[in-house]
């Protein structure tokens, strides 16, 4: 992957608030919590770097 950084578009798994999530591809593989801005609910990542379609697959839940 060539730029380290990507901006996806998700959805609250919680409330269904749109937030954008700036990513970092530079780590590869990664799993990570963050917190909604809007209900305080944390929100789970996964990001898979699939190098060989140049791919970038997230995956959003609530963990529950």
């Amino acid at each position: 992957m060539n730029n380290a950084l990507s901006e996806k578009r998700i959805t609250c798994p919680h409330c269904g608030h749109h937030l954008h999530a700036t990513l970092d591809t530079s780590a590869g593989d990664q799993d990570y919590y963050d917190e909604c801005p809007a209900c305080c609910m944390e929100i789970h990542y996964h990001l898979h770097i699939d190098e060989y379609r140049k791919k970038i697959q997230l995956t959003v839940d609530g963990d529950d």
